[in-house]
């Protein structure tokens, strides 16, 4: 259920179009939970006819396109789920399972995707810290700016861990 938090979440940072919202996921919130248009477009009627949100009022105008605010029962929803409990999901990545199969029938042509793989988490882990510079470079920081940093300074440890565990993998699998 966390995708209609994420666009409750965006839409409480700036009211916006489903086109603007998902441009958004693209930037920022796509980082570390993605989702379509499509699922986007869904989810916003879903909000809507649940009483979460509404279209803003808008000048009669050729192609403007609908933007969202969210209403008062839509933060209370937010402010639930943020308190709120949810236990971890088990980590499901068939890079993981790749690697199980290659100890039971050989590791040719995995290292190869070990190797694409560091070089993506490699270029992740650059783009991150070109955002925390770009965004994050100022000592005092706003509150809101402090917990959007600390969900960045998280993706840039996963990537940091990410890069070392495959460089532990491609040694394990070369040295066989």
């Amino acid at each position: 259920m966390s995708l209609p938090h994420a666009i409750l979440t965006a839409l409480l940072e700036k009211p916006s179009s489903g086109l603007e919202l998902t441009r958004r996921f693209d930037r920022s919130i796509g980082y570390f939970w993605s989702a379509t248009h499509q699922q986007i477009y869904r989810e916003l009627a879903k909000l809507e006819q649940s009483g979460f949100i509404r279209p803003l009022p808008q000048q009669p105008s050729r192609g403007r396109k609908r933007e969202y605010e969210v209403l008062p029962e839509g933060r209370a929803e937010l402010t639930a789920w943020v308190a709120g409990t949810e236990d971890p999901r088990p980590v499901r990545d068939p890079l993981l399972l790749r690697l199980r199969a290659a100890a039971v029938v050989g590791t040719h042509g995995i290292g190869a995707e070990l190797e694409r793989h560091l070089g993506l988490h490699e270029r992740q882990l650059a783009e991150y810290l070109a955002i925390e510079e770009r965004d994050f470079s100022v000592s005092a920081l706003p509150a809101d700016d402090r917990l959007q940093h600390l969900v960045l300074r998280g993706g840039i440890e996963l990537e940091k861990y990410w890069i070392a565990w495959l460089t532990e993998a491609l040694t394990e699998v070369t040295e066989r």
